[in-house]
This record gives structure tokens, sequence and C-alpha cells, in this order.
């Protein structure tokens, strides 16, 4: 078998190819035969080679995928917070405070101005658990969305990979480009409501001090009332579509940054993999993962930026009928002549800050839980060889 350090290339394929050319997976665990003296027979498979990433099932992915996401988003919250709050109006007096809107604001009312800037006055005037505000709406979204998004992008992958590996081999480095947009789409059309939750309860601040902020379900209520209390059957649609406000520009950042960042991602880790070859542990396993992650996560994001600030601006956008009539197109172009390129790249320190560590840690968990099941199931089958 092709080992992960392999620097062969078949039929002109880059050298990190090598590793999908095996066993269509992620890491290349599987270890070569040594063969000697022109020796061709084969040996007694090892464990590894009979139970590979392509074995595991949905359940045992989607459980590693969630606990990825437990702890990815508690720990890089407070981020998410940052990159949602720069720019938007702050007021010590607890004034509503909405991107793109301009309430009435005492002397000290001045903007957010960077993530540094949004920590301290978080903290000073709401507290530090106000950093960790939209927490229950992130894992809402997260236990779900990365469940699904992580183990359909291996599903596939796998499934690409072997179908071009066979009849286009060519195609075969865009595999995960196609594999992450594809994986992406399907989890962010079915999560999105939770996604506009999450948006609007961490860049609102509650008029009354001391109310408790509003949870996942009270914020969804309170963006389609507005339409329900006017009439009619026809109002029923316009309710179900304002469930999906900014889908498109939701659908706009994450497919591109999902294609940017895998197709970056596969060819860094796998190259990391190789340096230590059949010495793979659960270690460099972590690190390998998390510093691809990390690299894929920041680039990504930071080529995604413009699409971000869109997609924020229509979540939170308090108008239901501004909010069915704007598309991404319009709020960039207003976007861009409110604050010129700037506008565009608005919170990127953030989103950057946030990324990277997300998609590292995300990643990470996600491949050491996979290797450790796969551990688990070699060691019950050699208990069972055994018997």
């Amino acid at each position: 078998m092709v080992g992960v350090g392999s620097t062969s290339t078949k039929q002109g394929l880059p050298s990190w190819i090598g590793a999908a050319t095996a066993t269509r997976t992620t890491v290349e665990f599987d270890k070569s035969v040594a063969v000697s003296g022109g020796d061709t027979s084969s040996t007694k498979p090892s464990h590894s080679e009979n139970f590979t990433d392509v074995n595991l099932g949905f359940g045992e992915r989607a459980i590693s995928a969630a606990g990825a996401a437990v702890l990815s988003a508690v720990l890089v919250n407070p981020l998410d917070v940052a990159k949602v709050l720069t720019g938007v109006k702050c007021n010590s007096s607890g004034t509503r405070a909405v991107l793109g809107a301009e309430p009435s604001c005492s002397p000290d009312c001045s903007r957010y101005k960077g993530t540094l800037d949004v920590f301290y006055k978080v903290i000073r005037q709401e507290g530090v658990s106000r950093l960790w505000r939209g927490t229950n709406a992130s894992l809402t979204l997260a236990i779900p969305s990365v469940g699904i998004y992580l183990p359909l992008y291996d599903i596939f992958r796998n499934s690409m990979e072997e179908y071009t590996l066979r009849n286009v081999p060519m195609a075969t480095p865009y595999v995960p480009l196609v594999a992450g947009s594809l994986a992406r789409s399907i989890a962010c059309v079915t999560c999105y409501p939770v996604e506009l939750a999450r948006t609007r309860m961490q860049a609102f601040k509650d008029t009354k001090n001391g109310v408790k902020p509003p949870g996942v379900w009270k914020t969804l209520v309170g963006v389609v009332s507005p339409v329900n209390s006017a009439n009619s059957y026809q109002n029923s649609t316009r309710t179900y579509r304002l469930l999906w406000t900014g889908l498109g520009a939701q659908l706009a950042r994450d497919v591109p940054f999902s294609a940017i960042c895998w197709s970056t991602l596969e060819p860094v880790r796998r190259k990391l993999l190789g340096l230590v070859g059949d010495e793979a542990s659960a270690t460099t396993v972590l690190g390998a993962n998390f510093s691809a992650g990390f690299i894929a996560g920041s680039f990504a994001a930071a080529a995604t930026c413009p699409l971000d600030v869109a997609r924020t601006r229509r979540q939170i956008e308090n108008d239901p009928e501004r909010a069915l009539r704007m598309t991404t197109r319009q709020t960039l172009v207003e976007i861009l002549r409110d604050g010129g390129a700037k506008g565009l790249f608005t919170g990127v320190g953030p989103r950057v800050a946030r990324a990277g560590p997300s998609v590292g840690i995300v990643v990470s968990f996600y491949e050491v839980v996979k290797y450790a099941l796969r551990h688990r199931h070699m060691h019950w089958q050699s208990k069972d060889a055994d018997l």
C-alpha cells in the first residue's frame, strides 16, 4: 500500500494524492508489506489494514463530530462575539445596538473597534459571562451542523476519490473542494434557523438591565412575530421565509469557505503526516490536523470576510420587509458605499482569530476520536481472532 509519506505520483497527480490512492482516507495508518528477493507473495494483513477510516459508520463519525463541535463552540465563542460586535454601536447605558442602525445614544456611545476593545467594553459594561452570549445557540447549532457536515464530507470525499482515481485521475485533487462545498451546503440549509438565532443573540443587547437574554426559541419567535401579527395565509409563507433570512448570504460565504478550507487543509495535513510516516500516533494526528486546520481556516476566513460581513448585516436586520428584499449583492454594495473597501473587511481580525483555532480544534478532535475508534475496533477484532 502507499504510505502517507510517499512522494511518488500517479499519472501526474500531486504527491499528496498518494495517500488517497491507497485507502481514500484522510490519514493512512496502514503499513506497507515488506517484500524481499522478488517474492511477491502477500502476507496476512494487519488489523489496521482490515479496518480503515472508510469502515467507520455515519453514527460513529457523527459522535466524533458532535464532540468536536461542543469543544470548539465553548472555547471560541468569545471570539465569535467579538467578530459579530466589531463595528457595532456600543452604549454603556444599555441602549440596544445593531449593526447598520443609528440609535440615539449618549455622549459615551462609540463603536467597538476590535477584538480587545469588544472584550474590554463587554466585560466592563455587562460582565465576563456575556462573552459567552449565544453559547447555547452555538451548541444547539454546532452539534447537528458539524454532526452532519464532517461525516458527509468524509463520505463524499471517500466515494468521489474512489471514482476519480478509477476513472478521472486528474480530477482527484479537486475532490476535497467539491466534497466540502456539497457537505456544507446540506448542513447549512438544514440548520440555518438556529444559525440566524445565534447571530441575533450575539448582536443584540437587552433594553432592560438584569433581564435574561432570550433563548433560541424566543429569538426565532421574535423574528416571525411582526409578520404573524399582520394577517392571512399569505403571511405564513413569508414567515417561513423569514426563518431563512440571509440564507443566500450564508451559502455565499460558507460554500467558498469550505471549498478554500478543504482544498488547503487536505494537502497540508497529508504532507505533515507524511513526515512521520508509519510512526503516526494520536499525538501526531492531533498536531498535524490542528496545524493544517489552523492554516486553512485562517486563509479561508480572510478570503471570505466580505461575504461574512454581508451575511451578518442581513441576519440582524430588524425590518421584516427590508430583510426579505435584501440580497447579498445589494448588501455588499451598501457596505462598500458606506464604509469603502475597509467596510468589507470589518472584523477580519476577529474572524481570522476565530476561524483558525475553530477549524483546528474541530478537525483535530474529530480525527483523534476517529483514530481512537479505529483502534478500539482493531482491539476487538484482535480479541475475536484469538478466541
